[in-house]
Parts: structure tokens; C-alpha cells; sequence
């Protein structure tokens, strides 16, 4: 009993039913991690002087191309899920139950992204940089979903931050536990285990605030923030990746995703040098789309009433001169006879002020 206490319970079920929709934890977890990444992608883009709604509109492009992507890669990693004997191939359109690479996400996304930085006329690096943290913050909310469809753990543990994974069942497809209920908490055999997803939602964490930091002292730009993610995001989830005991297929020994977070980090590594002989980062000016007002624009209506205002204020002024804006040789003149009659008079004035006038 004290053995179970100390560990982290899994939920019952990862999807509840709103009449005949069913509303997916995993989904959910999808979706506000991509509200997130825009959001703040968002405002770091107009921190760095580019055109806000940017990333709005980029976003409409590279969040349905990641979607596809990320599927994509799964599907290929892992074609026996789906195209073997006894397996459903339509079930490789079924994303809402789980299943997105996120190196596939990253680059149809990409793709998508660059689209739509052309047609707004913005360098795709800087937008990059931009939404780079967003991104890994966003792969941290998806990892919950994991924990919602009990999923991508990693062996038994021991240790105090176990996680207990409980049999589920589904009376109506008894193939499809992900849509299952834990009913009565049947341990599975080899819980508890450790929570790889935790792990690495917290590593995505401080690759988060990791870019943040040296995007803030450094100055990052050319995709250089971007590349500083890729490689951060890599080097943890090669080491969580061999910890998970899902199934994987592997090369030479190491799991699909183990060989891709080498290679992508060594490209990253490579792109953040090569990137820094660019110079500093991009002025803002360059990330003004070309389809928003330049600075000096000003609207008409404002212009005229700008007209009107002067037109006003001529009208306003007298038509004689103010005797304070005559010359001063114009005043000593005018007074040069009482200065001849009354020259002792005219003394105070070229006493200095009292300090409490000035």
C-alpha cells in the first residue's frame, strides 16, 4: 500500500463522450499547444518589429502542413501499426488516436511556413526564431496527451516518481484500449514505470527557457534561435527515446527516432555556426510584410485635418505684432527719450532677476 502511494497515478480514460462526440485528451492537449505556440510566437515577432498578425496568417499555413507531416512520419516509422496482417490501414488517417512525429510536423511545416512567408514577403529564418520556443513549449502540453492515453512510458522503476499504468478495457472494441476504461485499477505487469513523457516535458521546458535566454543576451537571428531549439530538443529526447519500451523499429541496434536526433543534432550544430558569419540579426524593417502600411504612411483623413488645424491657427494670429516679439533695438529706441529725461529710472532695468523669478 505504501509502494502505491508513493507513485504517480494514471487516469481512468483519456476520452469522454459529449453525446455522440467524443472529446480526446490527447486532441485537447494538440490544440492548446498550438494556441500557445502562436500566441507567443506572436509577440515576439512584434518585439523584434515585425508586422503583428504574422504568425496568425503563417500559422494557417504550417499548422494543417505539420499536422500531415507529423502523421506522416509516424506512419512511416512504424507501417506495421497499420499495414500488417490483422491491422486496419484506414486507421493511419485516424491522428485523433495518437501518433505524430514531431520531426515530420517540423518539416512539412516548415514548408508550409515558407509559403506563406513568401506571399506576406518575410524571411522564414526570423519567423523561425520567432516561434522556436513556442514550439518546444508546445510539444510540452502534447506530452500530456500521452499521459492521457497511457502511452510512451518507459521500464519499471522503483523509484518514488513512478508511474502506475492501470489495464483498460473496451467492451465494444476490445482491440482499441486506447478508447478504454480503467475499471478497478488492475496494475499491468510491469508497473510502475518510468514517465518518459514527464521527462521529457520537462526537458522541452528548459529548452524553452534556454532559447529565450540566449535569444535575449546574444541577439539571435538568421534561424540561429531555431537551431539552438533543434539541437537542445535533440539531445534529450535521444537519451528519453531508449529509455521507452514501445514499440520501435531500429537501425544497427538504436531506435528510428534515436538515429534522428544524432543527425538532426549535428545539422543543428553545424547551421548555428554557419548562421552567426551572417552578422547580426535581421534589422526589423525586413519583417514588415508587404501588405502592411510603411511607417511613414499617414492616412488622408489626417493629413486634411493637419491642413485644416494650420489654416486655423494662421487665421487666429493678430494682425499687428506683439510688442514681446519686437527687437530690442526697437524697444531702447522707443524709450530713448525717457531714458534722457529720467536716466535713473530706467536702473532697475538691468538689475539681474531675484532668484525666485527665474
Amino acid at each position: 500500500m505504501s509502494a502505491y502511494l508513493a507513485t504517480i497515478p494514471s487516469p481512468d480514460q483519456g476520452v469522454w463522450h459529449l453525446g455522440p462526440i467524443p472529446l480526446r485528451a490527447y486532441a485537447l492537449c494538440i490544440i492548446a499547444g498550438i494556441i500557445v505556440a502562436i500566441w507567443w510566437g506572436e509577440r515576439r515577432w512584434a518585439a523584434r518589429g515585425g508586422t503583428q498578425g504574422t504568425v496568425i496568417d503563417v500559422a494557417v499555413f504550417a499548422v494543417p502542413f505539420g499536422l500531415v507531416g507529423g502523421r506522416l512520419y509516424h506512419v512511416l516509422t512504424d507501417p506495421e501499426l497499420y499495414f500488417t496482417e490483422g491491422r486496419n490501414p484506414w486507421n493511419a488517417f485516424a491522428i485523433w488516436d495518437g501518433g505524430l512525429g514531431i520531426w515530420g510536423a517540423i518539416a512539412l511545416g516548415a514548408v508550409g511556413a515558407l509559403i506563406a512567408c513568401r506571399r506576406k514577403g518575410v524571411p522564414l529564418p526570423a519567423m523561425a526564431d520567432a516561434v522556436a520556443p513556442g514550439i518546444v513549449v508546445a510539444q510540452a502540453i502534447g506530452r500530456i496527451g500521452n499521459y492521457f492515453n497511457q502511452e510512451l512510458y518507459g521500464a519499471h522503476t522503483d523509484l518514488p516518481w513512478g508511474l502506475e499504468v492501470f489495464q483498460r478495457f473496451n467492451p465494444e472494441d476490445p482491440n482499441n484500449l486506447l478508447n478504454g476504461v480503467a475499471t478497478g485499477h488492475i496494475p499491468l505487469p510491469e508497473s510502475p514505470v518510468h514517465p518518459t513523457f514527464l521527462y521529457e516535458l520537462l526537458w522541452n521546458l528548459l529548452v524553452a527557457l534556454l532559447v529565450v535566454w540566449a535569444d535575449r543576451k546574444f541577439k539571435l537571428g538568421h534561424g540561429r534561435a531555431f537551431a539552438l531549439y533543434v539541437a537542445g530538443y535533440t539531445v534529450g529526447r535521444g537519451w528519453i527515446e531508449m529509455m521507452r519500451t514501445d514499440t520501435a523499429n531500429h537501425i544497427l541496434g538504436l531506435r528510428v527516432n534515436v538515429w534522428t536526433s544524432i543527425l538532426l543534432f549535428l545539422g543543428a550544430v553545424v547551421y548555428f555556426v554557419a548562421a552567426g558569419k551572417r552578422g547580426p540579426r535581421e534589422a526589423p524593417e525586413s519583417l514588415r510584410s508587404k501588405d502592411a502600411p510603411g511607417p511613414d504612411e499617414v492616412p488622408e483623413t489626417s493629413a486634411s485635418d493637419s491642413a485644416s488645424a494650420s489654416e486655423s491657427a494662421s487665421e487666429a494670429e493678430p494682425a499687428e505684432p506683439v510688442v514681446a516679439d519686437e527687437p530690442e533695438h526697437a524697444k531702447v529706441t522707443a524709450d530713448a527719450p525717457a531714458a534722457v529725461e529720467k536716466p535713473a529710472a530706467e536702473a532697475p532695468a538691468d538689475e539681474p532677476k531675484k532668484p525666485e523669478e527665474s
